[in-house]
């Protein structure tokens, strides 16, 4: 690392999240360049220490250099903007060659081509570090992908699912009295070698979906073709027609065929004058003869309705699956587009809400069949056109907060006790809503995101991420160096229950990692640790790996 502070070009809330572990974790100082218009948008930037906001007309080469781009430690470009963050990376290059670079891209192909290209440069894509997490969310699992490390597939899963042998290390113990701890002594959650046969852990206590009866799957068809209101109004109308017939039936000591026919020829044909009919008998027949006159045109608009539905079903793609026990995903983003390939991927049901023709996700959709609804997902008809009232979970995933919350809230509405995802950036928001509104599956895409970004920006590799709720554990791996406060301590010296645990160590020459390796085992200059851990805990590791110990 050749200099002291960092420059980061971004305003949302990754950019954010990023600052804020830069000056707060790691003690570095930081300058944000953004352009005036981006400043009107900019999170709250506002009083962190140790940052300056540097506001330009436009960001370029010249500006870079004016932020300290010569002896800065890294350079961050950190806007939703794929051309023209690689092209701010071409600038920086060449103005700093040796410079490290992290650069957000939402394509991760060409991420891939670019890396090798640049030089010192990490491409990290925050929709895709999160969106296994939002899904895992959706389907009461802890982690939806398997994680590789060294060759072995790891993945969290129940204790009592695994057999001992094949246990890593402890990740969490969601049944801790204070709340899910994570890296405890001994816990629930475990990272796991990935056999055949099992799968990521369920969250404990989530019910199991039940098989939809064929009742279900015809109150289904008949919820896409006709509208709430027409089926309310028919149902009314029939309910008095059978309330008048039946009472008329019992006044009248007919037979149910005698009743049925009787009251047929009022409701079709209107009602017929009769004098031997009591004053009660008469009310229900003109009552019968007013509903049978409401029945027609309701029939005939129920007919209507139903061809110009079913139409508009079969062109939206609607009717090609049943819409129940679906997961229905609201925001087709660069995050709702990774949420659709990895329910896809997995043959799931889904349907997907787009505010807009112009979203990322909108092509996607069309492209795998995935019926699709273009609307305000904020308004409850339009959940109701996704069928929310008979989804298996609803995932709230737009960049909008406050949008996020009222759908989870109109969903709720149509189904008191549905599965909610919810996508919220700020955390004490996300904690009033799980108290008061009992929706306790809320995640931030840069909250889960900003971690990876940091320690690429401080030149340190992160195999893989795991989200324990709204917390983050990270999986890396750590070089011993010469001098170092590690550097002939031992394996129990660096292991820190609560914070950080050791799963394997791979010895200076020998190629092949020891898992699990013993707690009195000494370390030495060039041995790499592969640790999982909380960001405290992995920072301070990394401190006492590569400072040296003057002491």
């Amino acid at each position: 690392m050749t200099g002291s502070h960092f420059v980061i070009c971004g305003f949302d809330g990754l950019a954010l999240r990023l600052t804020e572990q830069l000056t707060g974790r790691y003690a570095t100082d930081v300058v944000v360049l953004m352009t005036a218009e981006q400043q009107q948008a900019a999170r709250g930037f506002d009083g962190l220490a140790r940052v300056r906001i540097a506001v330009v007309d436009r960001l370029d080469a010249r500006t870079l250099s004016a932020a300290g781009l010569d002896d800065a430690a890294g350079l961050a470009l950190t806007m939703q903007d794929d051309v023209g963050n690689i092209h701010l990376a071409l600038q920086a290059r060449e103005a700093a060659p040796r410079l490290r670079l992290v650069v957000r891209m939402y394509n991760t192909s060409l991420a891939h081509s670019i890396e090798p290209l640049l030089g010192n440069c990490k491409v990290l894509s925050d929709a895709e570090i999160a969106a296994p997490a939002l899904v895992a969310s959706a389907l009461r699992e802890v982690a939806a992908n398997p994680v590789v490390v060294a060759k072995r597939t790891l993945i969290v899963a129940r204790r009592d699912d695994v057999p001992p042998e094949h246990v890593v290390c402890t990740l969490a113990d969601t049944t801790a009295a204070g709340g899910t701890e994570v890296l405890p002594a001994g816990g629930d959650l475990v990272l796991a070698d990935h056999r055949p046969g099992l799968a990521a852990a369920p969250v404990p206590g989530a019910p199991r979906r039940r098989r939809k009866p064929w009742a279900g799957v015809i109150g289904t068809f008949v919820a896409t073709i006709f509208s709430r209101k027409a089926r309310i109004a028919v149902t009314v109308v029939l309910g008095l027609i059978a309330a008048a017939g039946t009472a008329l039936g019992i006044s009248l000591r007919l037979s149910p065929a005698g009743t049925f026919y009787q009251v047929m020829t009022v409701v079709l044909g209107g009602p017929q004058a009769t004098t031997t009919y009591t004053h009660w008998q008469k009310t229900l027949q003109l009552v019968l003869g007013a509903a049978g006159l409401a029945l027609l045109p309701l029939i005939t608009a129920l007919v209507v309705e139903g061809i110009v539905r079913a139409r508009l079903a079969v062109a939206q793609v609607r009717l090609r699956q049943p819409q129940s026990d679906h997961i229905v995903v609201v925001g087709l983003g660069g995050v709702g587009t990774r949420v659709l390939r990895l329910l896809h991927d997995r043959g799931l049901k889904m349907v997907a809400i787009a505010r807009d023709e112009q979203d990322r996700g909108v092509q996607l959709a069309r492209e795998l069949a995935i019926p699709l609804v273009i609307g305000d997902p904020s308004r409850e008809t339009t959940l109701r056109t996704a069928g929310v009232d008979r989804c298996r979970a609803l995932m709230a995933i737009t960049s909008a907060d406050a949008s996020n919350l009222e759908t989870a809230l109109h969903g709720r509405n149509l189904q008191p006790r549905l599965h909610v995802v919810l996508r919220v950036f700020d955390g004490d928001l996300a904690r009033h809503v799980r108290r008061t509104f009992d929706l306790p599956y809320s995640r931030s895409v840069s909250y889960l995101a900003a971690p990876a970004f940091a320690e690429a920006l401080m030149g340190r590799e992160v195999i893989g991420t795991i989200s324990v709720e709204r917390r983050v554990l990270l999986i890396a791996e750590v070089r011993i160096r010469a001098g170092s406060a590690l550097d002939g301590a031992r394996i129990a010296d660096a292991d820190e229950p609560g914070h950080l645990r050791v799963i394997a160590l791979a010895e200076f020459g020998e190629p092949r990692p020891l898992w699990k390796p013993s707690p009195e085992r000494r370390l030495r200059e060039g041995d790499r640790l592969t640790i999982v851990g909380t960001r405290d805990g992995v920072s301070h590791l990394m401190r006492q790996a590569t400072e040296r110990n003057d002491s």
